[in-house]
């Protein structure tokens, strides 16, 4: 764990933190490409498939349903806690999280910019009205008031998937928009989908502060994240990868640090606040 290095390579530059999924993996929500993570049962699913059909809508918030309580009961880390101190010390100037959990801001970052969007708002597609997802929980509990008693055997994974019978799908009934009933989407970017205008220009806006790209808990499998460092290594902007296992920014990374997250940003912390 080479943190010694990391920090000396960080100290008097401006930090960009780039952050994937590893990075709530000792938070308890699961990743899916790290090198600790089983095959997943299913492919996540994809923008169009959620959009163009209505019994995928139904099966995606039943199994949201049972798997909301745990997912939003996941609390930051040591990683998390670590990233709002060095943000708070003026190290870090921003951070670009590609994860849906909002575990950077209940840690404490402050300036955050949710790539993927963000688990815990519902989107209607009509309207655009957003609204709390626990307000959603509730009315989806008041819809299908003893559907959850039936379902009380479904195995929920940490990260809130659950895996459910087509008969017990085909029972619940999901709800629209309160305001026009349109279709409402959790407020995040699924797989084929593309990122609001907004939110990009915000990521790149921040990533333009960086005199240092860190890295941490990405694979940079997708290309989302994947572009910040390939900008940065046309910038000659240095790039610090903190990651378990390889990932695909390899190449263009100054230093490489095989550690867990929850461990090795601690340490940078105490080295540079």
């Amino acid at each position: 764990m080479d943190v010694a290095s990391l920090a000396e390579l960080a100290r008097g530059k401006r930090v960009v933190v780039l952050s994937g999924a590893g990075c709530s993996t000792e938070s308890g929500i699961p990743d899916y490409r790290g090198i600790d993570t089983p095959p997943r049962p299913r492919a996540p699913i994809q923008h169009r498939e959620f959009v163009d059909k209505e019994a995928n809508r139904r099966r995606y918030w039943a199994r949201s349903l049972l798997g909301w309580p745990r997912l939003a009961a996941a609390q930051p880390n040591d990683g998390h806690r670590a990233l709002a101190q060095l943000e708070h010390a003026g190290v870090v100037v921003g951070l670009i999280t590609q994860n849906v959990d909002g575990l950077h801001t209940a840690a404490g970052s402050r300036e955050v910019v949710e790539l993927h969007g963000a688990l815990a708002r519902v989107r209607c597609l009509q309207c655009g009205e957003v609204t709390a997802r626990t307000t959603l929980q509730d009315r989806l509990l008041a819809a299908n008031p003893n559907w959850p008693a039936r379902a009380r055997m479904a195995t929920i994974a940490p990260d809130g998937d659950v895996d459910l019978p087509d008969e017990l799908v085909d029972s619940f009934d999901f709800v629209a928009c309160a305001t026009c009933s349109g279709v409402l989407m959790p407020d995040v970017e699924f797989y084929g989908g593309s990122e609001p205008r907004a939110t990009l220009d915000a990521a790149c806006a921040l990533f333009d502060q960086a005199e240092l790209l860190l890295v941490v808990g990405s694979s940079l499998t997708v290309f989302s994240g994947y572009r910040f460092v390939r900008r940065a290594a046309e910038r000659n902007v240095p790039v610090a990868i903190l990651n378990r296992g390889p990932t695909r920014g390899d190449p263009h990374a100054a230093l490489l640090v095989d550690a867990r997250c929850g461990e090795a940003l601690p340490r940078l912390a105490t080295s540079l606040t």
